[in-house]
């Protein structure tokens, strides 16, 4: 088994695409040195709609491209050997996602389907649902979410500051942690997510759950509670 954080981010910032881009060589060394730090055997570059290649390890961790594309209707994760290199924020349905993710070899991943996002609603051929590392307490609702759909878990931190990478991650059961090899592992449920309760991370999503909830970001199941938030408008 290995242990890797399926949902990471470079930077901490937005908005600012070539002071991001000069500051992505350090940023993904950062990540990977901690990474390395928490027992992490690899870790997946996630960025908001672009794709950069990195080398294939650093610091002994393997790095997995990917990219968090922005659809119409929520985040979807996609992890691969070849993912786009760039997305439009807002302009893909998850549909059109899954539909490029699987011509280029990549899986796709429901990301954090209770904050912000309706893609659970989708009817489409997902490979997996996460368990977002910003909102562990929401595992249950995840669990049942992939029971009704037949869908495997993954785990990602959604880590935007390097000490936050492994809050969550997934066990891979690969022999080698290839981008092909963990790919495949996803389709074929060959993976399981875990969640580090150290106490620093409790706090961080307690903090996360406040921000998120306060900003009408986050909703719940009908069946458990009121729901709160408004996700995205239908296109």
């Amino acid at each position: 088994m290995y242990r890797i954080d399926l949902h990471a981010h470079t930077r901490f910032f937005h908005g600012h695409r070539r002071l991001g881009d000069a500051y992505d060589p350090l940023g993904v060394r950062l990540l990977a040195g901690t990474a390395r730090l928490r027992g992490l055997d690899g870790v997946a570059t996630t960025n908001h709609d672009y794709y950069r290649s990195f080398d294939d390890e650093l610091a002994g961790v393997a790095i997995i491209p990917g990219i968090e594309v922005s659809t119409t209707k929520g985040h979807v994760l996609v992890v691969g050997p070849d993912p786009p290199s760039e997305t439009v924020r807002g302009e893909l349905t998850p549909t059109e996602v899954v539909e490029i993710a699987h011509e280029r070899d990549c899986a796709a991943i429901i990301a954090h389907p209770y904050r912000n996002s309706t893609v659970r609603e989708v009817d489409a051929s997902f490979d997996a649902i996460e368990v977002n590392g910003k909102h562990p307490r929401t595992r249950a609702w995840v669990e049942r979410l992939a029971d009704r759909h037949g869908l495997p878990m993954t785990g990602g931190s959604d880590v935007h500051y390097p000490p936050e990478v492994g809050r969550a991650y997934t066990a891979v059961d690969v022999t080698e942690p290839t981008p092909e090899n963990v790919v495949a592992a996803i389709k074929d449920g060959r993976v399981e997510p875990r969640v580090d309760d150290w106490l620093p991370y409790q706090i961080i999503g307690r903090l996360y759950r406040y921000i998120h909830e306060d900003s009408d970001q986050f909703d719940r199941p009908e069946w458990a509670t009121p729901g709160v938030g408004a996700p995205p408008e239908d296109d």
